[in-house]
């Protein structure tokens, strides 16, 4: 078994908004077979196609589309990935990170749920930033202090996912 076979089923984090909020595609890619898949696009900029996360093909743990995915998806190796390949960390070792950091974009996703963003189909980031830009009642402790714990929550997550999962 290769890295791919074992810790990609287990996190999904690159196709759950966790990572990423879109995903461009990339020369040699057809949108319209793409769309035929499943793959909502939108206009992203004057040129680029996107389509956005959390992936509509994703089904919480496999890609449904693995074989016809797009470039972008076939060409990324998160850090934690490259490493078990490279033969630097254990499968066992990167498991144990996964886990770590799915329980912290949980613990985020809970904290914006509490808050009142409950779109899950929005990126995560764009959760958080809908969450952090609605005016706080500061007569209600509550709010200012899910807010607080939230953007702790949101820093913890970051780090961990740059120093494993981005590099």
């Amino acid at each position: 078994m290769n890295g791919i076979e074992e810790l990609c089923p287990k996190c999904g984090l690159c196709c759950d908004s966790t990572l990423f909020a879109d995903v461009e595609l990339q020369r040699g890619d057809d949108p319209k077979k793409l769309a035929a898949l499943g793959v909502p696009l939108m206009q992203k900029t004057r040129t680029k196609l996107a389509f956005p996360q959390p992936c509509s093909c994703f089904d919480g743990r496999l890609c449904q589309i693995y074989a016809d995915r797009p470039q972008r998806c076939r060409a990324f190796d998160c850090g934690l990935l490259k490493r078990v390949n490279a033969g630097e960390l254990t499968v066992p070792a990167a498991l144990k990170q996964i886990t770590a950091a799915r329980r912290q974009a949980n613990k985020v996703r809970t904290l914006l749920q509490t808050l009142g963003q409950r779109d899950t189909t929005q990126p995560l980031t764009h959760r958080y930033q809908e969450a952090m830009c609605a005016p706080v009642d500061l007569a209600h402790k509550n709010n200012a202090e899910k807010q607080g714990k939230l953007m702790l929550a949101v820093t913890e997550l970051m780090t961990r996912l740059q120093r494993d999962f981005l590099r």
